[in-house]
């Protein structure tokens, strides 16, 4: 079966900018999910902001395998009860890649639990990305380094924590370098955050890019059954426990009550 992909795009840019509009007339989330089920084995479908729910209803994200987040100007108007139901996906099993400037987005920072905070030039200036894992899965295909002649620069030190891998780096041509393809995993998730994609460059239609992305998706797929409640923390009782045991002590909770939270 296709791996279930729903891209998230925030939708905003390409409303309000000529610019953004000129290279993604149907949206950079459209691009995306094109390049994604030209790809093969992949089935990509797009949900915006705007949508109710920002499109991401329980039963859509019970149906996603792997979600793609780009945000950037509209960052605070997600909903948080949407940001809950996001992050319980991960914890349960759905992959969750996040590109560009979502390294700002609620659903980011909640999931790293860190500032994710790093320094910015919108110059349009070229970089040049190098694998720093030959063997990574998100790097099959790939050149050991390819280039985007206009990007924004993405700057260390990166406030985000430890990543299980470092797939890319980036150098500017200002001087600077960046992280740009981290691996984390999270709850029963698996999470990668890609940095190029600045709205005003036609970066989603690089077939670098896009075989990135692609890549990511197949990594990032958990086709084992999503856990139940990935956040429960039941109360054992002393008579199930495997060895023997004699209750001792004050207790401050009834048999089976819910544990504070």
């Amino acid at each position: 079966m296709s791996i279930r992909v729903t891209v998230w795009g925030e939708n905003v840019h390409e409303q309000k900018s000529a610019a953004v509009r000129a290279i993604y007339p149907d949206g950079m989330h459209t691009t995306i999910a094109a390049a994604l089920n030209a790809a093969g084995g992949i089935h990509a479908t797009t949900v915006t902001l705007q949508d109710p729910d920002h499109g991401l209803s329980d039963a859509t994200l019970a149906a996603t395998d792997v979600l793609i987040w780009w945000g950037h100007a509209a960052h605070g108007q997600v909903e948080d009860r949407i940001v809950d139901r996001v992050i319980d996906a991960v914890w349960s099993g759905m992959g969750a890649i996040f590109l560009h400037s979502a390294h700002f987005s609620k659903p980011f920072k909640r999931l790293m639990g860190s500032p994710c905070n790093l320094t910015w030039r919108e110059a349009g200036e070229r970089e040049r990305l190098w694998l720093t894992s030959r063997n990574h899965p998100i790097a099959a295909g790939l050149p050991d380094h390819f280039e985007l002649e206009n990007e924004e620069m993405y700057g260390e030190p990166f406030g985000v924590p430890e990543p299980q891998d470092t797939v890319f780096v980036s150098w500017f041509q200002g001087g600077e370098v960046f992280r740009s393809g981290l691996t984390w995993k999270r709850g029963a998730g698996n999470v990668f955050y890609f940095r190029p994609g600045h709205e005003t460059y036609p970066t989603y239609h690089d077939t670098n890019v896009q075989r990135v992305i692609a890549n990511a998706v197949r990594w990032a797929h958990n086709p084992a059954a999503r856990l139940a409640n990935p956040s429960a923390a039941p109360n054992v009782p002393v008579e199930t426990a495997l060895e023997p045991i004699t209750q001792r002590g004050a207790k401050l909770h009834a048999p089976g009550e819910e544990g504070m939270r």
